[in-house]
């Protein structure tokens, strides 16, 4: 059925809708003026989730960011002070050794491949997982409904909305050039970070760069960011072993999209007095981006 209903979907839209395909006729959403989802049914279920207007400005002081970066393994977490964590992927093997609030996963890839890692996330109550409509597809359809504990936190890639036809890259800063909330890079108009995430978060290759325009949108005053290696894309994830390893395409995007939009981030985040960490002391993102410190110096 569900290939019919794909077929019929793109007789009927034109191919700037076709990533939605896979959706129609089972996902029904209702936005606010703000252009947010606020309302989201899924065969036929109403899917519980919490309004991004809430969140918005609601936290401030520290939070620790988990990259998967194989440095995370030579870590002593034990010594780190007390905060809220931010996860992305796999980095939830650490639930034991840090306090995770808050996760992100937009890799549809990753949620078909490592579901023994989605099963534990979606089963921990304390979590905001932000995730999109597809994710959250892909979640019900594997697991059900009833086994989501967590709550849903639904956002949307700026370019590829729901039920609105895709953005390109040459097309984003035509259409987002007037919204005072997102700002481009001074060389690029395919590099954009949204101070707002209501409108939509501007993809640059990782789910990082997601989750520093979520973390902005949060009100975070103060990042520390582990795992973000970027150099050693060779070797397994820290939570990864040789014989499982997923394969990535990131190493090719990491000189010409990757670094020059962390460049762009860190102007924007500095400007909102947000303080920026990164504990990879070995990382391929320059001291000028992120400025980076010894964990063992700093968490004596």
């Amino acid at each position: 059925m569900g290939t019919f209903f794909k077929q019929i979907y793109r007789y009927t839209h034109a191919r700037p809708f076709r990533h939605n395909e896979n959706l129609w006729p089972y996902v029904k959403i209702k936005r606010a003026a703000s252009g947010e989802i606020v309302a989201l049914h899924y065969k036929r279920q109403r899917v519980p989730m919490v309004q991004l207007a809430t969140l918005q400005g609601h936290f401030s002081g520290d939070i620790l960011l988990t990259a998967t970066g194989p440095s995370v393994k030579n870590l002593c977490l034990e010594k780190f002070p007390p905060m809220p964590a931010m996860g992305v992927n796999g980095a939830y093997s650490l639930q034991d050794r840090v306090d995770f609030r808050f996760y992100v996963i937009v890799d549809m890839g990753f949620i078909d491949q490592k579901p023994e890692i989605i099963g534990r996330i979606i089963a921990d109550d304390r979590l905001t997982l932000f995730t999109t409509v597809h994710g959250v597809a892909k979640i019900i359809d594997r697991f059900t409904l009833e086994q989501v504990k967590c709550r849903f936190a639904v956002i949307e890639d700026a370019a590829f909305k729901i039920y609105r036809p895709r953005i390109s890259h040459d097309e984003l800063w035509t259409a987002y050039r007037d919204n005072s909330d997102v700002t481009f890079a001074d060389d690029r108009k395919d590099i954009a970070f949204n101070h707002d995430i209501r409108s939509g978060i501007f993809d640059a290759g990782t789910v990082i760069y997601w989750a520093l325009q979520i973390l902005t949108f949060l009100g975070f005053k103060r990042l520390f960011i582990i795992g973000l290696d970027m150099n050693n894309f060779q070797q397994p994830r820290f939570y990864e072993a040789a014989e499982n390893k997923l394969s990535t395409d990131l190493e090719s995007k990491v000189d010409d999209l990757v670094i020059p939009s962390f460049r762009h981030a860190s102007f924007q985040m500095k400007a909102k007095d947000i303080a920026i960490k990164n504990l990879s002391v070995t990382s391929a993102i320059s001291n000028d981006i992120f400025e980076k410190a010894d964990p063992d110096a700093l968490f004596k």
